[in-house]
């Protein structure tokens, strides 16, 4: 466990000396102040609790930004280090890859948490000072969506080491990094949706509906946030499918923490095999 801790730590202290990652912290930080401040004003003369409003906006956010920051941590996390030479340098002490690839994942989940803690929790803090209501229903929803939103970093964070563990260039994991980025968040649910209409229900049943969204963890992630939000059907996307959704909170946070183990001890397989 030492071991792991000091390469996390090793992983911190590059994070934090790069600026980009000060950068995103603070774009998804302002962005979450800008769509707490823009949602939450027009509830003032509708039965909406501001909070509900302000869950559905950053999940949307979170959906689209975490897992593009994740694969940007992690997407060289390995082939990278071998580039360098450093792989072997660090393989020449009294540690395991597997050590290797989990002290850099805790490096990574923490650099990711400390950015999402500190981003949605001065929105949330915004929000209070204002004098709004908040209820305990909607404030359990807001860190349930925290929390999940974390897990959800961490599930790109595996797949990037993953991709990293594969790959022989930097150059190519990039480029699968961001095709990755664009399949799960893009392309998928605009193919799932087109899906949809064409079938007009006819083949495409709820069981089937839910195997096709759990395929997905950004999927999961939406349905965990968004099927007790009041007022989500009224909205656009994938999002207005929760309804449709048959599956409990504990079974879809248990299949977000399977997106999230999967890859990564695909990775490490891959990663102890691996001729350096």
């Amino acid at each position: 466990m030492r071991n792991v801790l000091l390469i996390a730590g090793k992983e911190i202290q590059e994070s934090l000396r790069n600026r980009w990652v000060l950068a995103t912290t603070l774009l998804l930080a302002a962005l979450a102040l800008t769509l707490t401040l823009l949602g939450s004003a027009p509830t003032g003369s509708v039965a909406v609790q501001p909070l509900g409003v302000v869950i559905v906006s950053l999940v949307s956010l979170s959906v689209l930004l975490l897992p593009l920051i994740a694969l940007l941590l992690s997407h060289d996390s390995i082939v990278g280090e071998i580039e360098r030479g450093t792989m072997l340098l660090l393989l020449s002490y009294p540690v395991g890859r597997s050590q290797v690839l989990l002290g850099k994942f805790v490096g990574h989940i923490a650099v990711l948490g400390f950015a999402t803690i500190l981003g949605y929790g001065i929105a949330a803090l915004v929000l209070g000072t204002t004098g709004t209501e908040i209820d305990s229903d909607s404030l359990l929803a807001f860190l349930t969506m925290v929390m999940s939103s974390v897990l959800l970093g961490a599930v790109f964070v595996a797949i990037g080491y993953l991709i990293s563990s594969l790959v022989r260039e930097r150059a190519t994991a990039a480029g699968i990094a961001i095709g990755v980025w664009l399949a799960f968040v893009v392309l998928y649910d605009m193919g799932l949706l087109g899906l949809l209409v064409i079938d007009q229900g006819h083949n495409i049943s709820a069981a089937t509906l839910n195997l096709l969204l759990l395929a997905n963890p950004t999927d999961v992630y939406r349905m965990l946030n968004l099927a007790g939000t009041s007022g989500v059907s009224t909205f656009a996307g994938v999002a207005a499918l929760s309804n449709a959704m048959t599956l409990g909170a504990v079974t879809l946070l248990a299949v977000l923490m399977l997106w999230v183990l999967l890859p990564l001890l695909l990775a490490a397989h891959i990663f102890t095999r691996r001729e350096l």
